[in-house]
């Protein structure tokens, strides 16, 4: 029987498999290996697509002639940075004694793009191929999906959205960024004084910088208008004990300013004098009254949001804490690495059914988590927990790669070496974890009719 090699995107995964293996591992140049495994690791992507010039030499011109290009074959190399590590990977997979591959890349379209490139360059042959789809990197979770792992042909379609994805990416980079630059680069480099000028395209890149030219666009010709609003604290006789409330003077159909050309909209005057005049007329001796018709109150439920997925999570990040969604994504990354959340890249919000059925396990890890502790314990104790499969935090049908981002409860004696920030950011992801154990925020709405 020959050997078993698992290959992860990069060295700290693949030191965490190595853990959960629990092999008498010898450590080597670039990878591990036991009698019965190896363990080895990409460092991100080491194989590229070859550009222009690599098909034909006329291509490292730029010309309007040579375009569109539109190779019928693609081509692709090895990133120089990452050839040693390549060659690596690539004689350890196409060893004699290695009849089983355990793919072990992130959990996603990238991770599976990463791994098919290497196999396809490495021109791996007559190999078993089992793809490892994991939600965090703890111990468990590691081992689950090594039980559970599936032929890695159950994963082309996933494979083959990253071909075309890159392949999008490349073929619109390229066309466009040349024809742009050889139509408009002497114009900008004259403009800003530079020698040469490149227009760079991108799939995404040139969609949002677009989203943001037009904004600025809309402030530059913006003209600031002030106008004055009238507001006043009221309080209703009728009720002694009830506090008074803030209340905004609005012109109503009613209103004797209703449609008046001195407002600047219906809650607002354009000049200050107008709603001085207001205030004061309301001053009088003998003042206007405010004839209530109806109060009605009435109490209604706010529940728990639903927990975050990255964009949500980098969203209330930035309100919070001011950073940007890159260091968000570099700080859920760190914390998933040190197996303090489950998977950042995820566009669900909610939990699968079989992950809602172990969730105890997380709650209890965060008893031992000083900032939440006392609420764990309670949810913990009183086995809040039990419905949540029933509950809209649960849904299946709403998950495609990964579920939310939730805390594991482990990994807490690595939150020591994080960073104050990166400290805030698994709090925030545990605070709203925890929060969907709790009943709904009661709260009584007010409608007073005037």
């Amino acid at each position: 029987m020959g050997k078993t090699i698992y290959i992860a995107e990069k060295p700290s995964v693949a030191r965490e498999f190595a853990n959960a293996l629990k092999l008498n591992m010898k450590k080597f140049d670039g990878y591990l290996e036991s009698d019965e495994a190896i363990v080895t690791w990409c460092v991100g992507h080491l194989v590229t697509m070859s550009y222009p010039d690599v098909y034909d030499q006329k291509y490292k011109k730029w010309s309007f002639h040579t375009l569109p290009f539109l190779p019928d074959t693609y081509k692709y190399e090895v990133i120089p940075s990452a050839k040693k590590q390549y060659d690596i990977v690539s004689r350890l997979l196409n060893r004699e004694d290695v009849d089983l591959i355990f793919v072990c890349t992130d959990s996603g379209r990238e991770g599976e793009y990463i791994y098919r490139l290497v196999e396809m360059q490495a021109n791996v042959k007559n190999k078993q191929r089992r793809r490892v789809w994991i939600d965090s990197q703890t111990e468990e979770e590691i081992l689950r999906g090594i039980k559970e792992a599936k032929d890695l042909s159950e994963y082309d379609n996933l494979s083959e959205a990253a071909y075309l994805r890159a392949k999008e990416d490349y073929l619109m980079g390229i066309n466009f960024s040349r024809a742009l630059t050889l139509k408009y680069g002497d114009s900008i480099s004259s403009f800003l004084n530079m020698k040469y000028a490149v227009v760079s395209v991108g799939r995404v890149m040139t969609c949002v910088l677009g989203m943001i030219v037009k904004r600025e666009r809309e402030i530059r010709v913006f003209n600031k208008t002030p106008f004055f609003r009238v507001i006043s604290k009221l309080g209703i006789m009728e009720l002694e004990n009830e506090e008074g409330f803030e209340a905004e003077w609005r012109a109503v159909e009613s209103s004797a300013y209703f449609n008046s050309p001195l407002l600047y909209k219906k809650n607002g005057f354009k000049e200050e004098k107008d709603a001085a005049c207001l205030i004061n007329s309301l001053k009088e001796t003998d003042p206007y009254e405010a004839v209530i018709a109806s109060i009605e109150r009435k109490k209604e439920n706010k529940k728990p949001p639903l927990l975050y997925n990255l964009a949500e999570l980098q969203n209330e990040c930035s309100k919070l804490f001011k950073i940007s969604p890159d260091e968000t994504l570099r700080i859920v990354q760190e914390l998933y690495e040190k197996k303090a959340v489950t998977y950042p890249r995820t566009d669900a919000r909610v939990l699968s059914t079989a992950v809602s059925k172990e969730i105890h396990k997380n709650i209890k890890g965060l008893c031992s988590y000083s900032p939440v502790s006392m609420w764990a314990d309670e949810i913990l104790h009183d086995q809040r927990y039990k419905d949540l499969a029933k509950s809209r935090y649960v849904n299946d049908k709403q998950i495609t790669d990964h579920y939310a981002i939730i805390p594991t409860g482990q990994g807490l004696d690595n939150l020591r070496s994080i960073s104050e920030t990166a400290a805030k950011v698994y709090e925030v992801i545990v605070r709203r974890f925890l929060s969907i154990f709790y009943p709904p925020a009661v709260y009584q709405k007010t409608a007073l009719t005037a």
